[in-house]
């Protein structure tokens, strides 16, 4: 059931069509920029209020670590793990720079893991949730956002067509981007079969609109249901 971005797979199918076609790059980098405004805080574009604004503006606290039911995660979880994923695709694989995270902002978010959580047991995402510290991971993932259109800004259409670094794939290990965990260390080899093209489709874009979808379905569950799977 669609929850958040009416319209937006509509966008993601264009951009998809013309994102590797050399004519098309400047199409294709506006096209990019104007999904992935939808997907953020508009602060970080100066935009208009978007459902990114109406989804969080009214949390509480509490809200963001409460797990529906048990195949679901938590609100705090997802904006960890979609932050922490943009940073490292977008500004290791595809912007050939460093991530953004770092320990100071380990300690300003309040994080026991550097790596995006995919290996996270329950538990461990209720702990994760319960102890981040909210504020700042918005901060992170806006500057995260804010990086990743610059970067978009500066791509030719040569770079959308080449392949990510081993390099890169390495350097995320390396530095706790990813664990060893197997429900971790595939995503290295999911990321290292496409080209920059192809991490622009998916960790900024495609994997945040299902990831919010989430979110909006979970908000709606938090306020109508009495009961719940794990909660804070």
């Amino acid at each position: 059931m669609k929850y958040f971005g009416e319209g937006l797979s509509d966008v993601h199918k264009a951009l998809s069509k013309i994102i590797r076609k050399e004519e098309e790059t400047g199409q294709a980098k506006a096209l990019f920029l104007n999904l992935h405004r939808e997907l953020h805080l508009s602060e970080i574009s100066e935009g208009e209020e978007n459902e990114v604004d109406r989804l969080l503006g009214d949390l509480k606290a509490n809200e963001y670590a409460i797990m529906p039911s048990e195949k679901d995660e938590t609100i705090a979880w997802v904006l960890w793990h979609i932050a922490r994923i943009e940073d490292l695709t977008m500004g290791i694989l595809v912007g050939g720079r460093n991530q953004l995270f770092d320990d100071g902002w380990k300690q300003r978010m309040n994080s026991s893991i550097t790596d995006t959580g995919n290996a996270l047991s329950d538990d461990e995402i209720m702990d994760l949730s319960r102890r981040i510290n909210i504020s700042e991971l918005l901060h992170y993932r806006n500057e995260v956002g804010i990086r990743t259109r610059n970067i978009v800004k500066s791509l030719t259409s040569t770079d959308m067509r080449t392949k990510v670094p081993l390099s890169g794939l390495d350097k995320i290990l390396l530095e706790g981007g990813v664990t060893k965990q197997e429900d971790s260390v595939w995503l290295l080899d999911f990321w290292g079969k496409k080209d920059k093209a192809g991490i622009l489709l998916m960790p900024p874009t495609r994997h945040v609109m299902l990831h919010l979808n989430d979110c909006c379905k979970w908000k709606e569950l938090i306020r109508t249901k009495k009961r719940f799977y794990k909660s804070s």
